[in-house]
């Protein structure tokens, strides 16, 4: 998928209320033992790379310095149709030094207002140092469930409608 194609996914408007959100992602990446892993996680979005922060000892950051392909899913959770953003890329691991403020102000989407101040106060606390997961998308899909379905069931769908136009209406076969 080219750049301008990944581009134009994400500035969808669903697209963005769900990078907006405060839906945490699914993060996919394979782990040192080769193995899948898929975890939720905060993130935020920067209008160009999807950027988590974790703890600098963390398993995911050990996997991703040995592969950095990760796919990502933002989807609702309680709503219908659903709405799912899938993202895929290579991560980029940064130790940064404290806690960064891009941080404390995303961690706002899912922190109540009233609880802002003491969380910060814990984070900063506890953190000496911060590890930067930064995606920059190289692939990326919503699925609406009105005007774009799984590849798989836009297959069918046009196949039982091309049936339908020749055969007439479709019953089991």
């Amino acid at each position: 998928m080219n750049r301008q194609d990944v581009a134009e996914e994400l500035a969808k408007p669903i697209s963005q209320k769900l990078l907006g959100s405060s839906i945490p992602a699914r993060l996919a990446y394979i782990g040192t033992d080769g193995a899948p892993r898929a975890i939720p996680i905060g993130f935020w979005w920067t209008g160009e790379h999807v950027v988590m922060a974790t703890v600098p000892k963390s398993a995911k950051v050990r996997a991703l310095r040995q592969n950095p392909r990760v796919a990502l899913t933002v989807d609702t959770q309680d709503e219908w149709p659903p709405r799912v953003l899938l993202i895929r890329g290579a991560a980029r691991v940064e130790l940064v030094d404290g806690v960064p403020d891009s941080y404390v102000e995303a961690s706002r989407k899912v922190v109540p207002a009233a609880h802002v101040k003491g969380w910060e106060q814990g984070v900063r606390a506890l953190y000496d140092q911060m590890v930067l997961i930064t995606v920059e998308p190289d692939w990326a899909k919503l699925l609406d469930f009105e005007t774009t379905l799984p590849k798989a069931v836009e297959d069918l769908v046009l196949a039982r409608a091309g049936a339908a136009d020749v055969d007439g209406p479709i019953h089991s076969r």
